[in-house]
């Protein structure tokens, strides 16, 4: 199931998605996230889903490879509809003992549901298709305002960059020490949800510190190759709008005036 995770993780291929600016990219995944929570009814989560649909199939990244990382969520997607769908108030539609199904509870529970799979995917589609240093680079211009009231805006980019970078690289390490830990007589998948969490704790110490050692590389590396922050540094490719970039914004735009019209709005 750690495999299964794929926010964090790059896909390289070529895609009209790829090409785009890691800005125009940015953009777009918080404006799909924030339309997400303004709509309120299934008319605009169709919209999100086309939208979502077409983005995925520009990106040339397999729909297997995306919506395997839903796997690694099922619980935290099963919770949140079953609270959505047994603590509703409103018309009750089955009732037994203490508890209630309402239509609202229902409406609200799928609504939930599809949101979370949406965001998670959308997500993850960014990651996927932008390398760490991009995404760097994006979110240090993004934030680039922000300098002017002493805001450390490069180093919070980066502090991002390398938080998603390692997602991928502690769940594989994760999969090793289970593993070997499995080899030597550790039982993971057998017995009740909580005495699996509790088999899970002896996993803790060898993680951390195998995080520690790998900041402490990565922490020697940048040192090694005097990197001081942000100040004064150039890059080597400046980030540049293409006529594709204003092209993506401009559909952006329209999606959003679309959800908040027909999902919101009118119906």
């Amino acid at each position: 199931m750690l495999r299964d995770i794929t926010l964090g993780q790059y896909y390289r291929t070529e895609s009209v998605i790829h090409s785009l600016d890691p800005r125009v990219k940015i953009v777009g995944t918080f404006s799909f996230i924030i339309s997400l929570f303004l709509v309120k009814n299934f008319i605009g989560y169709v919209i999100a889903a086309l939208f979502l649909c077409v983005c995925i199939k520009l990106s040339n990244v397999p729909p297997k490879f995306i919506f395997r990382g839903m796997r690694a969520i099922f619980f935290l997607l099963l919770i949140t509809m079953v609270f959505n769908l047994f603590l509703t108030p409103g018309e009750p539609l089955v009732s037994f003992w203490k508890i209630k199904i309402t239509k609202e509870g229902i409406r609200l529970a799928i609504m939930m549901g599809v949101r979370l799979v949406f965001l998670i995917t959308g997500s993850s589609l960014m990651t996927l298709t932008t390398t760490p240093n991009y995404l760097t680079d994006g979110l240090e211009d993004l934030l680039k305002p922000l300098k002017k009231i002493r805001v450390p805006v490069h180093e919070i980019s980066m502090m991002m960059s390398i938080a998603l970078r390692f997602i991928p690289i502690l769940m594989e390490e994760t999969d090793k020490i289970m593993k070997a830990q499995m080899a030597r007589g550790a039982d993971f998948e057998s017995g009740s949800i909580m005495n699996r969490a509790k088999s899970l704790v002896p996993l803790l110490v060898p993680l951390f510190i195998s995080a520690f050692r790998r900041a402490n590389d990565l922490a020697m590396a940048m040192e090694a190759r005097c990197y001081r922050g942000g100040e004064g540094r150039t890059k080597m490719k400046p980030l540049v709008y293409k006529r594709i970039d204003i092209i993506a914004l401009a559909v952006i735009f329209g999606y959003v005036v679309c959800c908040l019209v027909f999902g919101r709005i009118l119906f």
